[in-house]
């Protein structure tokens, strides 16, 4: 437990294990509240996860013995950091203020069209404005949609000021978050926690020879805590934001994190054992 190493080790299996064994309760009710899917598709939904991270450890070990854990790890790390922040982005349907039109000078209104404000004053004036565009336009989206259009405010017989709000403006934002995308993603995110099992135990004999069970036992008990206590957090961060993604928020933060740390321990071990490489690497860098 003096070994920070094995802390590192059990954070990478507290997201690989623990955040598999969460997901794997978590997606269906995921799935029938943000999807209004029945449970047994939702559960089915939910299988396309679980199954395929399960079985493919094995072939997560053959690459990790074959490249390296530690670079099978980087992928993994990467891949569930690039995922889950793909993730984030919830259903959206959004009314927001947007740019509006007002008055250059002022006059009076004379006349209110679907494209058209016209004031008289001094000088008669013609204020162009967008029409209004129905939500039914956007159709099935796969990317975040935004749409903008200005509404009038006035009337004909108005008085109107300079600077004065003539049309205001609307901006809809539309996200479809479309189920089979989403499980496309959730479904790599459940390979990559697949493939992330055996790398990280793969570190465990390079680095404990001699205690290679109890530190095994050691980083598989916090990958079980992750279990536990990952549906617990997901539920508070949705009971606090009303928000199903926070979850995959939680997971993106989790995975750049030991993304980093890791990077940073390879980047000091190089540092100490190889100097001279890291001066020649760091040179070259600077020269392109």
């Amino acid at each position: 437990l003096k070994e920070v190493r094995v802390w590192r080790f059990g954070l990478y299996y507290f997201l690989v294990f623990g955040g598999f064994v969460a997901l794997a309760q978590w997606l269906i009710p995921y799935y029938v509240s943000a999807y209004s899917m029945s449970i047994a598709m939702a559960g089915l939904m939910a299988a396309i996860f679980s199954l395929p991270s399960g079985v493919i450890r094995a072939l997560g070990g053959y690459l990790s013995d074959k490249f390296g854990a530690r670079r099978i790890m980087y992928w993994v790390l990467g891949s569930c950091t690039a995922c889950c922040a793909l993730l984030i982005v919830p259903q959206m349907d959004i009314y927001s203020p947007g740019a509006g039109v007002m008055a250059a000078a002022g006059g009076t209104v004379t006349a209110v069209t679907d494209r058209e404000i016209v004031t008289t004053g001094k000088v008669t004036r013609s204020y162009p404005y967008k029409a209004k565009i129905r939500t039914e336009e956007f159709g099935a989206a796969v990317f975040p949609k935004m749409k903008a259009w200005q509404e009038a405010v006035v009337k004909v017989g108005d008085d109107v000021k300079k600077k004065q709000l003539l049309a205001k403006g609307v901006t809809h934002v539309y996200f479809q978050a479309n189920v089979w995308i989403f499980t496309f993603l959730v479904f790599v995110v459940g390979i990559m926690m697949g493939i992330g099992k055996a790398a990280v135990y793969k570190h465990i004999p390079d680095y404990f020879p001699q205690e290679v069970g109890v530190v095994g036992g050691i980083v598989g008990v916090i990958g079980g805590l992750g279990g536990f206590f990952c549906p617990i957090v997901f539920g508070y961060l949705l009971k606090m934001t009303g928000i199903w993604t926070t979850c995959w928020m939680f997971f993106t933060a989790l995975s750049l994190v030991s993304l980093l740390w890791m990077h940073y321990v390879i980047q000091k071990m190089m540092r100490e054992k190889v100097p001279d490489l890291m001066v020649q690497m760091e040179k070259a860098d600077l020269k392109q």
